[in-house]
């Protein structure tokens, strides 16, 4: 089984742009990493969809996700362009949708479109947003799905839920081409996020790099499919490698290895330093992507 791969752009959520003073360099300094990446062989460059820097907030730079998604289009011409994951709270889901609709059609198609149900409490009060807990919170991110969806797939959907409604919004255009965005969610829920993924997505986004955590949740995954009738293998089934710079290549492809057969098909690797450091990003693409192709 082949795998595709992604890169993370440095965005500011990481601290990873702290050595860079001026906001306008910083920016220059993400859209660099994305055109390197735009000149092969990466599949897709992924941004974060935070406001505060981790592992606490601090004065820095972090640029907002769907404005670099919009600008990160127009600055590459090969690449898709992800956000691993959008926040459910932070938008509207049928804003959400307009919003993806229109930044599909600004990239040409390339598009994909990360959601999750969210979970960085203090930027969510922070920001004004209401803090509610996880039940309510998935409640809110399975209707979202359902909304988002109908709005990429109906000409006037209506919806009345719990906590969304939508009557008859006009969503036009869809995405490009004709086609809906693809739909990417993020998380491992077993009962609520992977049963939504068999019904509604296009890819998933589980593990967080670990092959056992990996193979568990495709296993409920693949349950989930069967038991809608969903084509398991149309799914993209995605993981993120946070990439150490210290670790020989050779060992960096064993863990690769070892994700793939654990069911992943699809790697969305972070490069420490990448905004300042290309080297490390290069030789992955030179040395490591070609075993896997």
């Amino acid at each position: 089984m082949s795998m595709r791969f992604g890169v993370f752009v440095p965005q500011g959520w990481r601290m990873d742009l702290v050595e860079i003073a001026d906001p306008v360099e910083q920016y220059e300094a993400m859209t660099t990493v994305a055109k390197l990446a735009d000149a092969g062989p990466w599949d897709s460059v992924w941004v974060y969809d935070h406001f505060h820097t981790v592992p606490e907030p601090t004065i820095n730079t972090t640029f907002e996700c769907w404005t670099v998604t919009s600008t990160l289009a127009r600055d590459t011409t090969r690449v898709n362009i992800g956000q691993m994951v959008g926040c459910n709270g932070y938008r509207q889901p049928s804003l959400y949708a307009k919003i993806a609709s229109t930044v599909d059609v600004a990239s040409r198609g390339r598009l994909y479109a990360g959601l999750g149900a969210g979970w960085y409490e203090h930027e969510w009060k922070a920001y004004g947003y209401e803090w509610t807990e996880i039940p309510q919170r998935m409640a809110e991110f399975r209707e979202a799905v359902e909304v988002i969806t109908r709005m990429w797939t109906e000409e006037r959907p209506v919806f009345t839920g719990k906590h969304y409604a939508i009557d008859g919004p006009i969503n036009e255009p869809k995405g490009a081409g004709g086609r809906k965005p693809p739909l990417w969610l993020g998380g491992g829920g077993e009962k609520v996020t992977l049963k939504l993924v068999a019904k509604y997505a296009d890819a998933c986004n589980i593990g967080n790099g670990d092959p056992e955590i990996v193979e568990q949740k495709l296993g409920v995954l693949r349950k989930h499919c069967d038991d809608l009738g969903r084509d398991y293998d149309a799914i993209t089934k995605s993981t993120s490698l946070h990439l150490d710079l210290g670790q020989p290549l050779g060992d960096v492809a064993g863990r690769i290895e070892a994700l793939r057969e654990a069911g992943a098909d699809y790697l969305i690797v972070y490069v420490p330093r990448v905004a300042y450091e290309h080297e490390p990003m290069l030789r992955f693409a030179e040395e490591i992507i070609p075993q896997f192709s």
